[in-house]
């Protein structure tokens, strides 16, 4: 454990500042994330909810279910979810990306390369990680009241999923924005400015007659 906090530390030392901050990925790299996104939301609208548990970052994952007492409780929970929304008449009508992503690479290494016939090793990075704006939309039925017919209220949530993947796969794992902060993110991922600044969350909620 200690030695492995120290390399970090070393290679967070050896990576150039420039190479911390934001970054811009290539088109195709932000269109995948963005695909893998709108797939995930369209299942979970479905009520597959274990697809979001299937494709949660698995270091995530692993310091939740810490969290949580094991992963077999962690995976109780999160399966849960579809039934206690239907038991309070919640129903998710859909979940999409939005707006423009955030791109930084991360997972930090080394790798050798041949400069003027002589092998150097230079930093690396390994993986992409993107913030994705996302909107949330559901339906809540409020029960009605002296005889009323029920009314209902649709939420509107803005957030964002964290969607990571090694470069040249295009296998993105995802982590939920509203359950992580910059502070959960840089001990995942050390190189990450600790300037960053999430996308905002928000909520709100009109009648519908």
């Amino acid at each position: 454990m200690i030695r492995s906090m120290l390399t970090a530390a070393a290679l967070c030392l050896l990576v150039p500042a420039g190479l911390r901050a934001q970054t811009v990925a290539p088109p195709e790299v932000t269109a995948s994330a963005v695909a893998a996104v709108k797939a995930l939301g369209e299942q979970v609208v479905l009520g597959k909810h274990q697809v979001a548990i299937e494709r949660m970052y698995p270091q995530w994952k692993e310091n939740v279910a810490k969290r949580e007492g094991g992963m077999a409780r962690l995976e109780a929970k999160l399966a849960s979810i579809g039934k206690m929304m239907t038991e309070n008449g919640v129903q998710l009508m859909s979940f999409r990306p939005t707006g423009k992503p955030i791109a930084y690479e991360v997972g930090a290494g080394k790798k050798t390369v041949v400069e003027g016939g002589r092998e150097v090793e230079k930093m690396s990075f390994k993986q992409w990680l993107l913030l994705i704006p996302t909107v949330t939309e559901y339906r809540i039925t409020k029960p009605g009241e002296n005889g009323e017919l029920p009314k209902f209220v649709v939420i509107t949530t803005t957030g964002f999923q964290v969607a990571i993947s090694d470069k040249d796969k295009n296998d993105w794992t995802f982590i939920d924005g509203a359950s992580v902060t910059v502070p959960e993110l840089r001990r995942l991922f050390f190189t990450l400015p600790d300037t960053m600044e999430l996308p905002p969350i928000e909520r709100k909620g009109s009648e519908v007659k």
